[in-house]
């Protein structure tokens, strides 16, 4: 399979919150103030990232500009607008990782996947990021795949990082079972 087909195969897939979830959603936070943020956190939270038809739709619910949406959505870096792929590995970079090697390990996933901070795979099935503290210090180094920690990493280790991945949950998996509970 060509890395074309598979990215086209990857945008046929693209997500979409349902319409009545946003409407819901806008009506939750419609009229606090200052909850645009929090609409939107809630909206990442269940896709992973914040798809332009869906913040689109969010708008108009909220009667809020599109502009004023972007203006959230590209000023904090915690937000997404590409889906971040099936298991986001997240690699703490805070000063108790950084100093137990924190850089040796994001180096050697990104040389194991093949690509670099803040990319994911051309399958969709990654997506790697640093982040600055996971509140973990006396775990470090330490990473995360879809909010489960794994302390205490070998950095020389990529790879075995990569191997326990296998039995986690996708993110989409991961956040529909925290909404039956």
């Amino acid at each position: 399979m060509s890395e074309d087909s598979v990215v086209e195969d990857i945008e046929s897939e693209v997500e979409e919150a349902p319409e009545d979830e946003i409407i819901v959603l806008a009506q939750k936070w419609k009229r606090k103030r200052g909850s645009l943020i929090m609409a939107l956190h809630e909206l990442q939270g269940r896709l992973g990232y914040v798809p332009r038809e869906s913040a689109m739709k969010l708008g108009r619910e909220m009667g809020v500009p599109l502009a004023n949406i972007y203006e959230v959505l590209t000023f904090y870096n915690y937000f997404k607008l590409e889906s971040p792929g099936k298991y986001i590995i997240s690699v703490c970079t805070g000063t108790a990782c950084h100093i137990k090697g924190s850089p040796k390990l994001l180096h050697g996933i990104e040389d194991e996947l093949g690509i670099k901070e803040g990319e994911s795979t051309p399958d969709g099935e990654y997506h790697l990021q640093g982040v600055r503290c996971l509140g973990c210090c006396g775990l470090a180094p330490l990473a995360s795949v879809n909010g489960k920690v794994y302390g205490k990493q070998d950095v020389t280790n990529a790879h075995g990082l990569l191997e326990q991945v296998g039995h986690d949950q996708p993110m989409h998996v991961a956040a529909e079972a925290a909404d039956a509970e």
